[in-house]
C-alpha cells in the first residue's frame, strides 16, 4: 500500500514536496485506537531504541554501584547536541566507571549546534567521540561491561553479551519473536534491531506502563521515566523537539526521536504508545506530525501547545531571508481515536 501524505512542503502557494510516513497509537491493552498509513511497515527505531537499550543497565545495580545520577541516566538515553553539559556529563560517567573518552567506539562527530562548532573551530580542536550524539548510550553500554567484567574493546559486536541482554529486552517491549529480529549496524556504529510501526508503538506504551513486567523492570522503566522528564535538556537539547515538548509536558510523556524519520511517544496518564515514520526518512517532518498528534490528543494546554506551535508549521526562509513558502502538517492528519469492540 502506498502511505498517506502526513507533511506538504510549500513554494509560494504551490505545492512543491511532501513526506509520505505511517502513524500508529496504541491503547494499553496493544489495540490499534488511531492508524494513518501501514503500521505493519518494518522498520528501524534507531535512536528511539535508547529507551529499552539502558534497561539491562538499570536492572543490573550498576546504578547504585557507580552513584550514577538523575541527570546522568538521562544522558545514557540522549541524542544529544554535544553542548559543554553533555560532554561533562559523559566525562562523569566515565570517570565513574574507569574509562575514558578514547574508550568509546561511536566515533567523532562535530556538534550540532553551531555556535559549539564553531567553537572547536576557532580554537584549533578537532571534535572528539564525546562529542558524538549517542556518547551518553555508549558510555551506559561501557558501565554495563565494567559492572559484569565484561570485554570492553569489543561492545558494539551484535555478539557482545551487552547486545545479546539488549536483544531480549527490546523483543519483550516489543513484544515480537526473537527469531523474526532483524538487525543493522545504527550511525553510531552500535547494533540496531527492526521492528515493525505497529510494534514500535506497543514499546513505548510498555515503557509507560510497564506491568507486564517484573518488579525490577518495572522499577526501571519508573526511574527512566523520572529521571529523562527531570532532565529534558539531556535527551536532545537546545533548539530540539524532545527537549522542548518534555519540558512543556511536565512529566505526562515521553518522546524520542529517531533517525531517517521516526518518533515515538508514550503517553503516561493515558497508558498508551505512538509511532510515527516518514518513509524518505528526512529528518524533520516527523516533529511536524509529531506536535500536531499531541496538540489533537489535547495531553497540552493551548498555552503550551502555542509554544510548540511552530513545530507544526513554520515558514521556510532563502539566504536572502525572503519567505519562499512553509512547510506544514497535512490538514488530513486528524487524530480520532477509537474504542475497540
Amino acid at each position: 500500500m502506498t502511505n498517506p501524505i502526513l507533511v506538504e512542503v510549500y513554494r509560494g502557494e504551490v505545492l512543491e514536496s511532501f513526506h509520505r510516513g505511517v502513524i500508529c497509537i496504541v491503547n494499553e491493552n496493544d489495540e490499534v485506537v488511531f492508524s494513518m498509513g501501514d503500521v505493519q511497515q518494518l522498520c528501524f527505531p534507531r535512536s528511539a531504541m535508547k529507551f529499552f537499550q539502558q534497561i539491562p543497565l538499570l536492572t543490573s545495580g550498576a546504578v547504585e554501584h557507580f552513584g550514577f545520577t538523575q541527570k546522568e541516566i538521562a544522558i545514557f538515553c540522549g541524542s544529544h547536541n554535544g553542548e559543554p553539559e553533555h560532554v561533562e556529563t559523559v566525562q562523569s560517567i566515565l570517570s565513574k566507571i574507569g574509562l575514558t573518552a578514547d574508550d568509546l567506539l561511536c566515533g567523532a562527530q562535530i556538534p550540532i549546534l553551531k555556535e559549539d562548532a564553531n567553537y572547536l573551530i576557532k580554537n584549533d580542536l578537532q571534535p572528539k567521540r564525546i562529542h558524538n550524539t549517542c556518547s551518553g548510550k555508549h558510555a551506559g553500554f561501557l558501565a554495563y561491561c565494567v559492572y559484569y567484567n565484561l570485554p570492553t574493546h569489543d561492545y558494539i559486536n551484535v555478539e557482545h553479551p551487552l547486545h545479546q541482554a539488549i536483544l531480549k529486552v527490546v523483543a519483550d517491549f516489543h513484544q515480537y519473536p526473537l527469531d523474526k529480529i532483524q538487525n543493522g549496524i545504527d550511525g553510531c556504529s552500535a547494533p540496531i534491531f527492526a521492528f515493525p510501526v505497529i510494534n514500535q508503538a506497543i514499546a513505548y506504551k510498555n515503557l509507560v506502563y510497564p506491568i507486564k513486567f517484573d518488579e525490577a523492570t518495572q522499577t526501571a522503566c519508573k526511574s527512566m521515566v523520572d529521571d529523562i522528564t527531570a532532565y529534558p535538556e539531556m535527551i536532545g537539547g537546545q533548539k530540539r523537539y524532545c527537549t522542548d515538548l518534555m519540558k512543556e509536558a511536565d512529566g505526562q510523556l515521553i518522546g524520542k526521536m529517531g533517525g531517517d524519520g521516526i518518533y515515538s511517544i508514550g503517553l503516561v496518564n493515558q497508558h498508551m504508545g505512538i509511532c510515527i515514520k516518514v518513509d524518505d526518512g528526512k529528518m524533520g517532518p516527523q516533529y511536524n506530525v509529531a506536535q500536531t498528534v499531541i496538540e489533537q490528543l489535547g495531553i497540552l494546554s493551548a498555552e503550551k501547545n502555542e509554544r510548540l506551535r511552530h513545530y507544526v508549521a513554520f515558514e521556510n526562509k532563502n539566504f536572502g531571508g525572503l519567505t519562499t513558502g512553509a512547510t506544514k502538517a497535512c490538514a488530513s492528519v486528524k487524530v480520532q481515536i477509537t474504542r475497540p469492540h
